[in-house]
This record gives structure tokens, C-alpha cells and sequence, in this order.
């Protein structure tokens, strides 16, 4: 897909024109959600091309045997896959004797809009039959945000030149498979295929951990205006159809509405689904195809009342930030504590639909900030749950003592990521989960979460690290040995700075804890002491001689933090010396060249120079980006948005804001050249960050709120809501002001610029932009 494939407008992304090439990745630019479901961009009517189809249901998933070259101790026996599940938007059409199939009728014109503002894929094309006859379609589809488990189609058909006759055949089909599946297996059985008098439905049920997903469709035909009666269902063992032949004088219309129902067993009982699945297909008929959608569209209205963020004078950086933000919220709505986020949501199969660490760095934040204090907080709920998995996963790699390793990738809390270098040295994982419960607990003001569940969890993870490290006699320091940073260009390092700084820092908050529940709630302690058999002068006296002695590698001649201690033995060269054809290098040179280069794939000291800002002084934060930016090539997606931050707090606005339009653009603009594979979901919440933290400037400092406000050159203005304990803020900038209105029905202070502000509640107040 070329860059700016996609015609730039601030509510809709459109694609112009069909390239049989930009299949796979259109169908995940499209893509739609709406929390408990995904569905990719395909084609409803046959399509004989190049294609992924997909339709993901949340927390359904199958453990695919691990496939490795060779066993190693530790290995997770299985890869966690989210489902391709029963395919419901299927709609076969005959034209004229041709099946309507734009891999081999090449469209005259073709038009797809996913309209942001309302949740909706619009899709026309117009075709040439045989005879020369000419049939327009159109499609309108959603994923119902009123209702999550529904969906509906509205496909119309219209004669242009020529009477046509046609035979439309809506099916649901659960004949499906992963495209990544290690051994070519199928992971559903039919369980029951069913008709009933609202419609068909097929139950089918995975053939490990019995997961149920039950789908039901009905739908209804007219034809030039009149209602047209359909067939019979007809059953095979895994696919469900009805058909209807007509006949469409030039100028006239059918209009097929489809309609689904998508049940599963992480709600339901499955004896009782397919009872559940008819009766809300009864509901959705009745319902209606147009109030589906406007009460569809009225929970759109809603979220982007306040989540929108709009900024004027620039219409890449609009659209790309409201394409972020949209799939951010049909990926995840924080109703359920036993779902997280897939670095790739429902928009493909890479990454297995699993959670990752992403969660913590970059998701967490932004639902934190800009949702419910509910929403982050289940967040963190799901990773409480998953504790005594953990502490398995620990035990298995040799640690011992409540210590706990939180899985790289996981649908259930087991480790289900199968490459060595990353399921065994990628540990710093443990540290996002603890800054997530800082990052909580500082941003709430509020220590219910860390006194009831988080305590617990930040115990485990200090005798963890506290097992890891070990005494070096050279360096008269503790060491921690063979592990891979946020940069995966580096395997099995020596003290990565980053993994070695969050050890410190996560046995250092974790004794703070302590020490304020032990003065707070002293009973709680003392029982939490015993539910998790605690050796506190023993632990704690560990803890902190770690604390005092854990070696973290700097070059004094720079005064920068090193990746690690074998950085500097590498031939030290910047990107722009780099062929562009050899780009990404990922895709272009061997592994083993790769990890011998000093080429870095995402922030990692300046990712943790972005969690620990106030660590450091603005020169030291400066030093390490101008050394280390050069040799980034930003081929991860959660790099460029680091470094967007780190350029806005440095000053440098104009890197700020072109590693901006890379994260925000990143899908739109296909950067890395993957996006076929699926969208990048958890770095567009990195995205927002880049905005929000950036060239806002906001940090919490104190359980006070301090913004930093700069405003790129080319933009007239940009404006955001944030909550900020019980209060909801608009905040507009422009190159002259800030913009605050203040919606909270208690007074607030906050820090603007660096000065003191007291903001009544339901008050406006302009502050001008210090140059």
C-alpha cells in the first residue's frame, strides 16, 4: 500500500478506487469492533483474491501446540490464538449467471468509507456483466456499541443499464480456520446448526477448553420496494443459507438487511446459548435496521463527546488521531476485568489477539486519563487475577518464594510466547505492571487499589527481581544478567539499563508501600503479612541492599545511560547512513546482523527516561535522546511515540511533531509495511500520549496536575477533555493561549506554565502562552 493511499478528511478514511494488492491491508484499516467482537473489512459477497478473512470474538481463544525447533525447559506448551470465528457477514450474489466476485469482475468504480463519527462501514462499487449490463452495490455494516453482541448489514443492489436477474444467497458459515495455526488444524467443531423461527444459528465449540461461540443470523429482501419472500433455510453440517431469485428492471433496487446475533460461553451457560441467540435475534428484528443504528450512533456520539481531540489547521494530524482514538474504543470498553487489549485488537491474527506489556506502557494510560477511574482499574484487576499464574510461570523458570514472573503474551495468565529471548529475558514486563500501579495510585489519589490488590502483586514482583539479580565480584554490585530490553535488537544483554533501572525502582516503591499501608491500615498489613507469608526484616533488608548496589551502566565520557554493557563495543552509525532500500531492517537483513548493529528498534533508555522524567534534569534527558534517536529506527510501533514526547519536553517541536504524524499514521501510511497483518492497536493509545503528554505536557507531580502546553507551527489550535479525579477538563491551545474549562462540581487546583491555578467548579479560564 502506498503512502497516503487513503483520502485525508477529519471524520472518515476513504479509499478511492480497488487495487487487488491493498486487499489484505484495507481490511484491517476498516476494521470494526465494538468490544466483545471484531469483524475485518471483507467483502461480504464472494472474493476469490488475496484475502484474511476474519471475525474475533473477546476472550475466545485456542491453545495451539507450541512449534519450536527444539524444547527448551520453561517453554509454555501452547501459543494462545484468538478465533477466527463463524463467518457471519457472508452474502453470495449471481448476476446474470456470474458470481459477483471483484477478483474477476474488475469494478467500474469502488468506494469504502469507514465514517468514524458513527461507527459505520460504508462500502459501493459498480460492476460491468456480461451483456454489458451494469449492477451498483452498496453496503452499510456495523457492530452494534448498544448492543454488543448484534450486528447488522443493509445491502443493496441496483440495476444501472439493463434488466439483471439475480439469485442473493445470505449464509453464515463456520467452516473456518486461522491462517496462523501451527499445525494446520481447525480449531471449532459444529455443535448444533439449528433453525428456528427467528433465524438460523450454529453453535460451535473449540476442540480444547471447550469454549462455545454461538452465532445466529436472520434477515429480510425487498425488491423494487416490495417485500420479496425467501427460501427455506438449507443445512449442511457447518454452513447455514436461504436464497431468493429476482429480477431488477434498470433503475431498480433490492435491499437485503442482514442481521446477527454473536453469543458466547464466557457469558452464558452453552446449554442455554442458543435460547439466548434466538431470542435476541427476535429483539433485533423487531428493533429494526435503522433504530440499530441510531441507537448505535447515540453511543458513538457520546464517546467522542468526550474522548474527540481536535486539532484544526491540520488535516493528516486530524484524521490520523480520531482513526487512533476509534479503534482504541472498539477495541476495548473496560465493561469486563477479564478482558485486556491484543497489541492487534480484532483486526487480525498476529500476536495471537493476546495481552502483552503494551497494556501497561502504553493502553493503560490513556484509559486511565481519559476514561472512568473503572475502566483503568480493570485493567489492573485483570493482571490481580492472574497472580497465582505468575507465580506457576516463575516457579517453572526456578524462582521460588511467592516470587512471580508475569507472562510476555497471555490469554489466562500463563506464558504462552515460544521464543527464548523473549519468554525468558524479556522481563522487564514486571516493571510496567508495577508503574501501572503507581501511575494509578498517583493519578486517583487513592489507595484502595494498592492496599487491597496491588500491594500483593508489587510483593511478588520484588522477589522476583530480588532472585534475579546477583552479586558481581568485579563490579562490587548487583548484576542482572541475560535479558532482552524494549529494544528486541538486542538478545540475551548483559544489565540493560531500562530492566535494571525498573528492578530498582519497583523494589524502591514497593518498600514505600509498605511502609504507608503498615501506618494506614496496620491490620490489613498484618493480614496481607500472612496471606503471603512475608519475611519482612529479611525481604525488606535484601530489597534494599539491592536498592543501594544494583550496577546500572553509563559512559562518564558522554554522561549517558548505556542500552547495555556491551553497547559501545559496536560500530556506532545513524540511520541516515542507512541504504533506504535496506529498510526496515527487519525485513531486509539476517537476524545475526541485526543484533552485532547498534540499529535500536524502540525506545528503550528513553523509554524509561519517559517513565522517570522527574529522575532527571531536562540536559541529562537531552544527552540521551540526541545519542540515542540517530540510531533508532523506530520499527516497533510503540517507539515513535516516545520519542515524540521526549522531543516536546526537550523543546525540539518540529521532531516532536513529524514523529507524531509516524505514530499516528502509522496504519494509514502502512510505515512498517505490515499493516496487512493487522492494525497496531495498543501504540495508538501512544498516540494520544504523544498529544497529551507531549505537546500538552501533562504530568502528575504530588497528586497535582501540571501542564507544560506548546503548540506545533502547523496547527491553528487543538483542544482535548482529560479527567482528573472527579473532575472532567476541556482544554483548548492556540498560539497565543490555553483554554481551560473546568467541569467538575468541586474546586481544583492545577499547574499551569509553572504557575498555581484555582479553578471553581463549572468555570472557563484563559491563560496566555508563554513564549
Amino acid at each position: 500500500m502506498n503512502e497516503h493511499h487513503f483520502i485525508q478528511d477529519e471524520w472518515k478514511i476513504i479509499e478511492e478506487g480497488f487495487d487487488p494488492s491493498s486487499v489484505r491491508a484495507s481490511e484491517s484499516i476498516f476494521s470494526l469492533g465494538n468490544g466483545k467482537m471484531g469483524q475485518r473489512a471483507n467483502f461480504e459477497e464472494d472474493y476469490s483474491g488475496d484475502s484474511l478473512r476474519g471475525h474475533y470474538v473477546a476472550g475466545i481463544y485456542y491453545p495451539d501446540k507450541t512449534k519450536v525447533g527444539w524444547w527448551k525447559v520453561g517453554y509454555p506448551e501452547y501459543f494462545a490464538k484468538i478465533l477466527n470465528a463463524p463467518n457471519w457477514i457472508g452474502i453470495r450474489v449471481i448476476a446474470e449467471g456470474t458470481s459477483l466476485d471483484l477478483a474477476r469482475l474488475r469494478p467500474l468504480s469502488f468506494r469504502r468509507e469507514l465514517d468514524m463519527r458513527h461507527g459505520i462501514l460504508l462500502r459501493r462499487f459498480t460492476v460491468v456483466l456480461p451483456g454489458g449490463k451494469e449492477l451498483a452495490v452498496e453496503s452499510i455494516r456495523f457492530l452494534s456499541m448498544a448492543d454488543d453482541e448484534t450486528a447488522a448489514i443493509r445491502y443493496t443492489l441496483t440495476a444501472l443499464r439493463g434488466t439483471i436477474d439475480l439469485e442473493v444467497i445470505p449464509y453464515l458459515d463456520a467452516d473456518v480456520r486461522n491462517e496462523e495455526a501451527n499445525y494446520g488444524e481447525k480449531f471449532w467443531q459444529v455443535e448444533k446448526n439449528i433453525v428456528t423461527p427467528a433465524g438460523g444459528i450454529i453453535q460451535v465449540r473449540t476442540r480444547k477448553l471447550d469454549f462455545r461461540v454461538s452465532t445466529g443470523i436472520t434477515c429480510d429482501l425487498s425488491e423494487a420496494g416490495r417485500k420479496k419472500e425467501m427460501s427455506s433455510w438449507q443445512r449442511d453440517h457447518a454452513r447455514l443459507s436461504r436464497s431468493a431469485t429476482l429480477t431488477l428492471k434498470e433503475g431498480e433496487k433490492a435491499v437485503l438487511h442482514k442481521f446477527a446475533v454473536i453469543v458466547s460461553s464466557l457469558y452464558y451457560e452453552p446449554d442455554e446459548m442458543p435460547q439466548v441467540t434466538e431470542r435476541k435475534l427476535k429483539a433485533v428484528v423487531d428493533r429494526g435496521f435503522d433504530r440499530m443504528l441510531q441507537d448505535h450512533k447515540e453511543v458513538w456520539k457520546r464517546i467522542w463527546q468526550e474522548k474527540d481531540f481536535v486539532i484544526r489547521g491540520d488535516l493528516a494530524a486530524q484524521q490520523g488521531i480520531r482513526f487512533n482514538i476509534f479503534q482504541l474504543q472498539q477495541t476495548y470498553t473496560g465493561k469486563d476485568e477479564r478482558l485486556n487489549i491484543g497489541p492487534k485488537g480484532f483486526t487480525g491474527e498476529k500476536y495471537g489477539g493476546s495481552t502483552y506489556w503494551d497494556t501497561e506502557a502504553f493502553a493503560f494510560p490513556y484509559y486511565l486519563y481519559s476514561g472512568s477511574r473503572e475502566i483503568a482499574r480493570n485493567l489492573l484487576l485483570y493482571r490481580y487475577r492472574h497472580l497465582p499464574k505468575a507465580i506457576e510461570n516463575a516457579k517453572k523458570l526456578g524462582f521460588k518464594d511467592g516470587a512471580a514472573l508475569y507472562p510476555m503474551v497471555t490469554m489466562n495468565g500463563e506464558e504462552c510466547h515460544n521464543e527464548w529471548e523473549i519468554t525468558f529475558e524479556e522481563i522487564h514486563r514486571n516493571g510496567a505492571i508495577a508503574y501501572a500501579i503507581y501511575q494509578f495510585t498517583r493519578y486517583t489519589g487513592s489507595h484502595e487499589y494498592l492496599f487491597r490488590y496491588g500491594l500483593e502483586v508489587l510483593i511478588a514482583l520484588s522477589r522476583f527481581w530480588s532472585q534475579r539479580v546477583n552479586w558481581s565480584e568485579e563490579k562490587k554490585k548487583f548484576v542482572i544478567l541475560g535479558v532482552t530490553g524494549p529494544n528486541e535488537y538486542e538478545n540475551n544483554v548483559n544489565n540493560n539499563w531500562y530492566t535494571n533501572y525498573l528492578a530498582r525502582w519497583t523494589l524502591q516503591y514497593t518498600l514505600e508501600s509498605i511502609e504507608h499501608m503498615r501506618r494506614e491500615e496496620p491490620e490489613s498489613w498484618k493480614r496481607l503479612k500472612t496471606r503471603t507469608s512475608f519475611r519482612e526484616s529479611e525481604e525488606t533488608g535484601r530489597w534494599q541492599k539491592i536498592i543501594d548496589n544494583l550496577f546500572l551502566p553509563e559512559d562518564p565520557k558522554r554522561r549517558i545511560f548505556l542500552q547495555q554493557d556491551g553497547f559501545l563495543d559496536k560500530e556506532l552509525r545513524t540511520v541516515d547512513e542507512l541504504d533506504p532500500s535496506e529498510l526496515p531492517l527487519n525485513q531486509h537483513w539476517s537476524w545475526d546482523r541485526i543484533l552485532r548493529s547498534c540499529f535500536i528498534k524502540q525506545a528503550d533508555v528513553l523509554q524509561g527516561l519517559y517513565f522517570f522524567e522527574e529522575h532527571f534534569d531536562t540536559a541529562t534527558v537531552r544527552r540521551n535522546f540526541d545519542f540515542y534517536e540517530p540510531m533508532t529506527v523506530h520499527e516497533s510501533s510503540l517507539s515513535p511515540c516516545v520519542h515524540s514526547i521526549l522531543s516536546s519536553r526537550t523543546g525540539d517541536l518540529e521532531r516532536a511533531y513529524r514523529l507524531y504524524l509516524r505514530t499516528s499514521r502509522l496504519d494509514l501510511d502502512d510505515y512498517n509495511k505490515e499493516v496487512s497483518e493487522g492494525l497496531h492497536i495498543t501504540s495508538m493509545a501512544g498516540t494520544w500520549l504523544a498529544l497529551v503528554e507531549g505537546f500538552a505536557g501533562m504530568k502528575i507531580r504530588d497528586r497535582q496536575l501540571f501542564l507544560e502546553p506548546r503548540i506545533p507551527q502547523q496547527w491553528e489550535s487543538y483542544a482535548f477533555m482529560i479527567r482528573f479525579h472527579d473532575h472532567l477538563l476541556h482544554i483548548r491551545v492556540t498560539h497565543t493561549g490555553i483554554l481551560i474549562e473546568q467541569k467538575g462540581s468541586t474546586s481544583l487546583t492545577l499547574y499551569v506554565q509553572g504557575d498555581q491555578h484555582n479553578l471553581p467548579p463549572e468555570v472557563e479560564v484563559s491563560i496566555p502562552l508563554k513564549i
